[in-house]
Order: C-alpha cells, then sequence, then structure tokens
C-alpha cells in the first residue's frame, strides 16, 4: 500500500464527463422514445406519486422496458454503457492526472458520485479509471433481473459519499464505521485534498461542503448551461467554471494540476512541521 498523501478527484456523472444524461444514448433510444418524452414520464410519476425523483426514474425505466417488451438485466445496462459519448479529453484524463501527481509525489484517485446508474456506468470505456462508483442502482436477481432499488442517490445524498472518502469507508452498507469518531489526522482523505467536478445545480449540495471544508469545486459548462454555472460562480457557490473541454493543455487541466500542485505543497509543509514538533518533543 502506496504512503503517498491522496488527492481525490470527485465527479458528477451525466453532462460533467458524459455530454449528456447516461440513459439518453441507448437506453431510451431502445425504448422507442425520445430523451425528453422518457423524462417528462419519469418526472410526471415523481410528481403524481410523490416520489424521490430518482427513484422515480428508476421505477420509469423499469415500467416502461416492461410495456414495450425491452429487455432489462444487468447486462443490458452495462451494454448501454459502451455506447456514451464524453466531452474531449475525458478518455484520456485520468492517466494524465495520475502521471502528474506521481511526479509530486501524491496519489491520485478518481471516484464517481452520480445520480444516474451505477451498472450504466461501469459498463463505459472509462470505468476503470474510478476508485469506486457511487450511483444508484438496482437489486438483482439470480437471472440478473432487477427486483428492487439497491441504492438511490439524489443530490442531498451526494454528501455522504463526499465524508465515505474522507474516511475511506466505502462500503455503502458499512454505517457505523461512517458515523465513528475518528480524529482527523487519521482520516484518509482530508477535505483540503479534494476537488469536487459537476456541472450545475444538482451539484451545489457536494460543491458548498468542499467550499466549507477547504477543498476545491469546479463547474464545468457547455453552452446551454452556461448563464446557469455563472450563476454559481457570482453567488461564490464554486470556485472556477470551464467550459467541459479535458484534453491536455486545456484551462480546465491546466488549474486542477495547479490545485494538485498547492495540495502536494501543503502537504509537504504540515509533515515538515509535524517532523519538526516531534523532534523537539
Amino acid at each position: 500500500m502506496s504512503n503517498q498523501p491522496i488527492v481525490a478527484l470527485l465527479y458528477d456523472f451525466d453532462k460533467t464527463l458524459s455530454t449528456q444524461d447516461m440513459q439518453n444514448y441507448s437506453f431510451i433510444p431502445s425504448l422507442g422514445l425520445a430523451p425528453g418524452d422518457f423524462w417528462k414520464i419519469a418526472n410526471d410519476i415523481g410528481r403524481r406519486e410523490r416520489m424521490d425523483s430518482v427513484l422515480a426514474y428508476m421505477y420509469a425505466m423499469l415500467r416502461e422496458a416492461e410495456r414495450r417488451g425491452r429487455p432489462f438485466t444487468r447486462e443490458t445496462l452495462n451494454r448501454y454503457g459502451r455506447n456514451i459519448t464524453f466531452f474531449p479529453g475525458v478518455t484520456d484524463w485520468f492517466q494524465r492526472i495520475n502521471r502528474y501527481g506521481e511526479l509530486l509525489g501524491v496519489q491520485a484517485e478518481h471516484y464517481i458520485i452520480s445520480s444516474g446508474l451505477r451498472e450504466i456506468v461501469e459498463g463505459s470505456p472509462i470505468a476503470g479509471a474510478f476508485k469506486e462508483i457511487f450511483a444508484s442502482e438496482f437489486l438483482y436477481d439470480e437471472e440478473g433481473r432487477p427486483v428492487w432499488p439497491r441504492l438511490a442517490v439524489n443530490f442531498t445524498a451526494k454528501t455522504q459519499f463526499i465524508y465515505r472518502i474522507n474516511k475511506g469507508v466505502l462500503d455503502v452498507s458499512d454505517d457505523r464505521t461512517l458515523n465513528d469518531s475518528m480524529p482527523d489526522n487519521s482520516k484518509r482523505v482530508p477535505f483540503t485534498n479534494m476537488i469536487y467536478l459537476g456541472d450545475g445545480l444538482s451539484d451545489v449540495p457536494c460543491m458548498k461542503m468542499m467550499r466549507a471544508y477547504g477543498g476545491q469545486a469546479i463547474a464545468v459548462y457547455q453552452a446551454v448551461n452556461k448563464a446557469g454555472v455563472e450563476q454559481l460562480l457570482r453567488q461564490r457557490r464554486v470556485d472556477f467554471i470551464y467550459p467541459a473541454d479535458y484534453r491536455e493543455g486545456s484551462d480546465l487541466e491546466i488549474t486542477v494540476k495547479n490545485i494538485i500542485r498547492k495540495m502536494a505543497v501543503s502537504q509537504e509543509l504540515y509533515e515538515e512541521n509535524a517532523g519538526q514538533l516531534r523532534a523537539i518533543q
């Protein structure tokens, strides 16, 4: 196990790494629906039944697939992940960031925190880049058919996974260890060593948490949501905003590398101070 300090990069998925909602690429077309039609169905269910919006869309996926006689298993959801379109530079972003961290003597880790489906993310070409994928998911029977929601990650629930990463308690069934008291200097990834990347209002709870605890929050945008992201910056709910361009040399990459370098220097100074204190005690 590496003793290097860890820098954790936390990502929303839909419209942060992928260009649109992950269901839009293959699942919704398989139903013969346009994305807007499906999401209207899901949102109408949520309003009518007063359901959590994530549970509503998960139910809508099940119901509409059954109504149209479409296969709906873990395997089919994994296959849908193969057709996701990512923003420029995403596919080799993680390796570049990892190499940069190594040059600075820190270990970069990547995490997904998404209201989308884990099963679709797991089928995508970038799934192997992540230490953990925290996302909504189904519970399956022996034949791989969904029988119940296993986890629903709504916008405010996302923040619990930041605490899990902070303490190194990645098993979502382990609430006891998560809630145990733990000295700050024993936590696996300090909040000050975290960077959160999202695309808008659904990420505000996580972004606010980052800013409150000394981490960094970055919002990425396409033309369609640029105005909303600029508003987040004016309201000081986010530290930086950039176009969703992950290519080498992009403004986004330059800033993320600058943040990582700052974190690495801060870690060196902390360790130097701690060493001097030990020496005089």
